[in-house]
């Protein structure tokens, strides 16, 4: 036993000489003893050794702000976004909806503070009728800058498209709030005032048939009132030859007299294809040029757009 102790006291003579500490000396043993410790004193020790290990939290607090600035997107991500934005454009003016939503995303995930590309990816949703996917779009841009006029338009005429025209009225005074003198704003206001039912109407009651059908003339569509408005106003602006167009074929102010004509007219308002006629830049164009006075295009020079085509096969043989 004496013999294992040896080390035990040989290692504490070189402490003692190491440090100048005398063993046998009673006062400097009780300077440097441990006294047996108490659960309160143990705990005591953790709080202070806390403390020291993690320092004030202001620094924490301070991280913060510069996690949101570093999240700020930099000038490289903005020019990525624009190029995106460019290329969405692009495709919205081809048709190509799809493709454009895919842009205007990726525009978006480069740089998530321009109120933008929210606003034209709605655009692009509207067009291929996914106004419910339009209508978060819009919201999410004016949430990003609620002064962003053109959002409040998009989120009125997504709410129009699908019949919530209290809520497209309530977007587009929003808009005029900021921009007064704002047409586009005033005429989509106005048509979705003219939809909304009066307080007399009884709310419990099946919603008539021209509450309940697609709006004939979207507010972003070029305010056109319906069929009927538009066979007067191509009677009244001229164009065709009595005789007929080019190649044999009646004229349209001809077509637009038969009840067979007006008939799928009336079916094309409740359908939607009025709204997809209206929106063509082909048929924009015409009615500009009848505006101007150069007269009314023949049968045969509207079919040779490939979309009065297709609206043509739908309606004479029932659609795919």
């Amino acid at each position: 036993m004496l013999n294992n102790l040896r080390p035990l006291w040989s290692l504490v003579q070189c402490i003692g000489e190491a440090f100048n500490i005398d063993p046998s000396d009673d006062a400097q043993r009780d300077r440097l003893s441990v006294k047996p410790a108490t659960l309160q004193s143990v705990f005591e020790v953790f709080l202070k050794t806390r403390d020291k290990m993690n320092p004030a939290s202001p620094a924490a607090s301070s991280a913060a702000p510069e996690a949101t600035a570093s999240s700020a997107p930099t000038q490289d991500n903005k020019a990525v976004a624009e190029k995106h934005k460019a290329s969405g454009n692009s495709q919205m003016s081809a048709k190509q909806y799809d493709s454009a939503i895919e842009s205007y995303t990726k525009a978006v995930e480069s740089d998530p503070t321009n109120a933008v590309y929210y606003s034209n990816r709605a655009a692009a949703y509207s067009s291929k009728g996914d106004h419910a996917s339009a209508i978060l779009d819009a919201e999410k841009a004016l949430e990003v800058d609620p002064s962003f006029v053109r959002a409040y338009h998009r989120l009125g005429h997504a709410h129009y498209c699908q019949n919530e025209f209290k809520a497209a009225a309530d977007a587009f005074r929003r808009g005029l709030d900021l921009d007064p003198s704002n047409a586009n704003l005033k005429s989509g206001l106005q048509q979705a005032e003219s939809r909304i039912p009066s307080d007399d109407d009884d709310d419990d009651e099946s919603p008539s048939l021209e509450a309940t059908t697609p709006p004939a003339s979207a507010p972003n569509a070029g305010g056109m009132a319906g069929m009927a408005g538009m066979a007067d106003m191509l009677r009244n602006m001229g164009g065709g030859a009595p005789g007929g167009g080019a190649g044999g074929m009646p004229d349209l102010a001809g077509l637009m007299n038969n009840p067979m004509m007006m008939q799928m007219a009336q079916q094309m308002m409740q359908n939607g294809g009025l709204e997809r006629l209206m929106s063509n830049p082909s048929v924009a164009n015409m009615m500009n040029r009848m505006q101007s006075g150069g007269g009314m295009p023949s049968m045969s020079e509207l079919m040779s757009d490939p979309t009065m085509r297709d609206l043509a096969s739908q309606f004479g043989g029932g659609g795919a």
